[in-house]
């Protein structure tokens, strides 16, 4: 099997990538409910805010950070993985074990892990994603697009030269490139006049010369959702954003108020 296929495997049977999927909608459906070129938004605003919703979702979801369940119980604390979350998201979260995926961060950048497989964020223009320009991104996001793939093998810039003449010099450049983890990429777009949006998982590419930005990625907008389950029938319902209106309320005035206000004139 390719590593494509066992990446997607592994990440699949867990249910990591419905996780992922998950998050992703839930960030991309709340930053769009609240996006309004009206009030000044604009495409950097709406490109932070379903950042920072994907990365809360993140945690949530895999019990990270805030999230993080530290009783042993992990339906304690529903309140708070539940707030401004929609009924729709309630009821689709899935429910992983907590401890699965674990926080990873790399140079601070956020990242999450699973066993000895890591994954960041990116983000880029909606229908780019195959030509992801990696040197323009961060060193980290270079870094971690220079890890070179490990199917098929790659041809080496000294195999020219006789092992005297480059005295490991390619063993220290390989090392240098080392990370402590396989890294890989969630990279997601949108389109905030169609709506259309992209989500994928891949092995990045550093594309100096242009070109194709993977040695292999995925859709992951294309796999089945996951069956959700998190909440049970009696758990409260937490507050979160509701499209439908309140329904008017008239308060009763009690009886001996009435009377009262009739004793004294009061109409």
């Amino acid at each position: 099997m390719s590593e494509q296929q066992d990446v997607i495997a592994e990440l699949g049977e867990a249910g990591i990538l419905a996780g992922v999927r998950w998050a992703y909608l839930s960030a991309t459906a709340r930053s769009l409910a609240t996006y309004s070129e009206a009030d000044g938004h604009d495409a950097a605003w709406l490109g932070n805010n379903r950042y920072t919703y994907f990365r809360d979702r993140l945690d949530r979801v895999f019990a990270c950070e805030r999230y993080a369940v530290r009783s042993g119980d992990d339906d304690a604390d529903l309140d708070l993985l539940y707030a401004e979350l929609s009924d729709r998201d309630i009821k689709t979260i899935p429910r992983l074990v907590p401890g699965l995926v674990r926080r990873a961060n790399l140079n601070g950048s956020p990242g999450w892990a699973y066993g000895q497989c890591r994954f960041l964020l990116a983000s880029c223009a909606f229908g780019k994603l195959d030509h992801m320009p990696w040197p323009q991104k961060s060193p980290t996001k270079q870094r971690v697009a220079r890890q070179p793939s490990p199917e098929p093998p790659q041809p080496s810039l000294f195999e020219a030269f006789a092992d005297e003449e480059i005295g490991g010099l390619e063993s220290v450049l390989a090392a240098a490139n080392e990370l402590d983890m396989v890294t890989f990429v969630v990279a997601h777009s949108l389109d905030p006049l169609s709506q259309q949006s992209e989500l994928v998982l891949g092995r990045a590419r550093l594309n100096s010369g242009g070109g194709q930005a993977w040695h292999w990625r995925q859709d992951l907008l294309g796999t089945s959702p996951a069956d959700g389950g998190r909440r049970r029938d009696d758990t409260p319902q937490p507050t979160g954003p509701e499209s439908v209106q309140d329904a008017p309320v008239r308060l009763r005035t009690r009886p001996e108020e009435r009377h009262d206000d009739h004793a004294r004139g009061e109409r």
